[in-house]
Formats: structure tokens, C-alpha cells, sequence
């Protein structure tokens, strides 16, 4: 389901906002962290201080210090806080010193020192557990609302993405419909705005239209050659039976001229497929016997092999024209033996020469192109014209390389049973 799936768009996208998110509540998180750990602070050395204060004012006045003070020597203070003493100045500062101690996880103090004579000095130790709690409390009190703020944020993101999304999925579907042949397909803008996926839909929009202009007069144009070839390939046809009988030159212009009829019927042939203008008529034919007779009728040295062969709904015109180019295809570019399989409804042409190309496995039969020069020389539309009588039948044929070497063509009548 494309819903489901982690590489779609809309989970990139949310990602993104959850990495926003989560970078945003970082910083705020690290801020507030900050500003309220040095406000605990404050709040904790002012503590500290007020209590010096009153102590030694106390002290002064009774010559003791409060029960909660400690009376110490120098040489007994803490040495961060006995060196901040030594550098403190009544005159000043007044004197009084401070030292946050902190030993985590359990261990927060704010320490306070005051000289109240040569070797005398009031110290004042407060617990700053509460504060170090209360910072604590307000870490997890973030990190918890930023994993439910994510937990709204991601799929409402997600979500904000389907129309995106769905405009490149049709996007997507067109460019695939006008690769699979279908030049009238378009995206379409629907009155949206004005925005990146509606100039790329334009611009696959206009492509689109172009491609389709440029073919239609290269259908045309073929169409119009092998039309005005016609007539003066008649005339030579003409011209040729009245050559005498016997003479390697005649043998030779007959020759040339069926190959140069062939193309022109190629052509013509293939400019109705591209037309779309081609029908098939179906009838039962047993599908054994027609390839049989077929094959016989190449006048090639091609074996037939019939395993349960079925009575298929075809048009036997046309899949005698396929059968007719797999044959000579085999021949005339592969190798001895030739095989003709006939199963079901599956009819299979295999020779044992190099087998079909890379190219034309990849991307099908292309006209005027034979693919290897190690498959002969030749104009390349047998396997094109195969190819497009097998689509206005219905059927499926498909190119392969044999296992044990050699190309295999097979045409499939029943494809949505197979």
C-alpha cells in the first residue's frame, strides 16, 4: 500500500517537519533550560547571601552565630570556597563568598562565607535540591510535549501532503499511459495554482504533444512512401516477368524486387497498426492444425511439436502473419534446428544461433533495427510487425533467451489465462 510505504513523499515530507520540530524544541527546550537554571542559581546565591547577612549581623550583636550557621576556620572551608573568600573585599563586596557545589545526581549545594575575624568565618551551606528538581521536571515536561506534539505533527503532515501527492501520482499514471502508446493521454492543470508540479504537468503536457505531432507525421509519411512506392514497384514487378527465364541476372532483379515488395507490405502493414486501424476477426480455429499448415507453407526446414494443443478464438490471418515473421526471424537471423512448439494455447519459435540481443530484450523489437550484427543484416520489421499483430489479437508475445542457448519467441493467445 503506497500509503505504507516509508520511501513515499508524504513521510519524507514528514520527516522533514518532525526534524524541524524537533530542532525547533530543542533550541526553545535548551533556552528555557538555561534561563531557568541561572534564575535557580540566582534565586539560590540571594538565599544564600540574605542568610550570611543576617548571620553576621547576628553575630556582631551577640558575639554567636544562629543555630543553622557553622563558625569555621579558614584552614576548614572548601578550597573553591576559601579561595573566593580570599579574593573577596569588605569594602567592596562586603566580603561575602559563594560556591555552587554540584556532585549529580544527589549532591546540589550553594555554599556562603563571611570573615568575622582573623580566623573566624561564618559559613552557610543551602540545599539546592529543590531548584536542581524543579529543572529536572521541566526537562521531562518538554521532551514529553514534544513527543505528543509529533505524534499530531507527523501524520497531519502526512496527511497535508496527499494532494501533492495525489497530483503526482496522476502525473505519474499519464506519463505511463503515453509510454504504453496512448499519445492522447494529458495531465491536466484543473484550474490549481500556479505552482512547480503544475509547470512540470505543463511541460509533460506539451512534450506529450509535440511527441504525438512528430509521430503522427512520421506514421504519415511512412504511410505515403510505402503508398507512392507502390505503383512503380508494380511496374517493375511487370518489367521483371518479361526478362527471360534462366538468366542469373533475371534471378537476380526477381530477387531483389520480392525483398524491396516485402518492405513495401511491411510498411504498409505498419502504418495501419500505428493508424490503429486494424481489427481482428475471430473464429475457433484448432490451433495445432493452422500452425502446421503454416509452417509447411514457409517452405523451411522447421520441426513442429504439438503438445495438447487447443481450439482457439483467434484471427488465423494474423496469427499466421506472426507465426510466418518468427519463422523467417529464426532463419534468416539465427540457426539450425528451428522448432515450432504449439501448447494450449501458447505457440513457442526457438533456433539455436546467438539469441536476440540486449537492446531488443530490454526495450522490444524497433524498427529498422536488428539489434546484433551477429543475428545478420536486415530491416528489422518482422519482429515489429509480429509485435503489433499480436496487440490488435489480444495477445501476448514475448523474447527470450533459451537456457540452453538460442532465441525464443513465444506467442501467448490466452494471455489472462496463462
Amino acid at each position: 500500500m503506497d500509503f505504507l510505504n516509508p520511501r513515499a513523499l508524504r513521510w519524507k515530507i514528514a520527516a522533514l517537519a518532525a526534524a524541524a520540530c524537533c530542532a525547533v524544541a530543542a533550541v526553545v527546550g535548551f533556552l528555557v533550560h538555561d534561563a531557568t537554571r541561572e534564575r535557580g542559581l540566582r534565586v539560590g546565591h540571594d538565599r544564600t547571601l540574605t542568610r550570611l547577612i543576617v548571620a553576621e549581623r547576628e553575630y556582631d550583636r551577640t558575639g554567636k552565630a544562629p543555630a543553622d550557621i557553622d563558625v569555621r576556620t579558614r584552614a576548614e572551608l572548601p578550597e573553591p570556597l576559601a579561595r573566593d573568600l580570599a579574593e573577596r573585599r569588605p569594602e567592596t563586596d562586603g566580603g561575602y563568598a559563594t560556591w555552587y557545589d554540584a556532585d549529580p545526581p544527589n549532591w546540589y549545594w550553594m555554599w556562603g562565607a563571611v570573615a568575622v575575624g582573623e580566623d573566624r568565618v561564618l559559613v552557610v551551606r543551602d540545599d539546592m535540591s529543590t531548584e536542581v528538581r524543579s529543572l529536572q521536571l521541566l526537562d521531562r515536561s518538554i521532551v514529553k510535549s514534544v513527543l505528543v506534539a509529533l505524534v499530531f505533527v507527523v501524520p497531519l503532515a502526512a496527511l497535508a501532503t496527499e494532494p501533492i501527492n495525489r497530483r503526482l501520482r496522476h502525473g505519474a499514471r499519464t506519463a505511463r499511459r503515453i509510454a504504453d502508446g496512448d499519445l492522447d493521454a494529458r495531465i491536466g492543470h484543473d484550474g490549481r495554482a500556479r505552482d512547480e508540479i503544475t509547470e512540470m504537468s505543463a511541460a509533460v503536457d506539451e512534450m506529450a504533444g509535440a511527441l504525438q505531432r512528430k509521430l503522427e507525421t512520421e506514421r504519415r509519411f511512412t504511410a505515403d512512401v510505402a503508398h507512392e512506392l507502390r505503383t512503380p514497384l508494380m511496374g517493375l514487378v511487370t518489367a521483371a516477368g518479361l526478362l527471360p527465364d534462366g538468366e542469373e541476372a533475371t534471378g537476380l532483379v526477381r530477387d531483389r524486387l520480392r525483398a524491396l515488395n516485402a518492405l513495401v507490405e511491411d510498411l504498409l502493414e505498419i502504418s495501419r497498426l500505428d493508424a490503429g486501424a486494424e481489427r481482428a476477426r475471430l473464429d475457433p480455429v484448432p490451433l495445432d492444425e493452422l500452425v502446421a499448415d503454416v509452417v509447411r507453407r514457409t517452405g523451411t526446414d522447421t520441426r513442429v511439436d504439438v503438445k495438447a494443443a487447443e481450439v482457439v478464438e483467434t484471427d488465423p490471418r494474423r496469427v499466421e502473419r506472426i507465426v510466418v515473421n518468427l519463422v523467417t526471424n529464426a532463419h534468416r537471423h539465427g540457426a539450425g534446428p528451428v522448432a515450432v512448439t504449439v501448447t494450449g494455447a501458447r505457440i513457442a519459435v526457438r533456433d539455436h544461433g546467438p539469441g536476440f540481443p540486449p537492446g531488443l530484450l530490454e526495450r522490444g523489437p524497433q524498427r529498422f533495427r536488428t539489434g546484433a550484427s551477429e543475428r545478420g543484416r536486415g530491416h528489422g520489421l518482422g519482429l515489429t510487425v509480429a509485435q503489433g499483430q499480436s496487440e490488435v489479437l489480444g495477445a501476448r508475445l514475448t523474447f527470450a533467451n533459451a537456457p540452453g542457448g538460442g532465441a525464443l519467441a513465444t506467442l501467448d493467445l490466452a494471455p489472462r489465462a496463462a
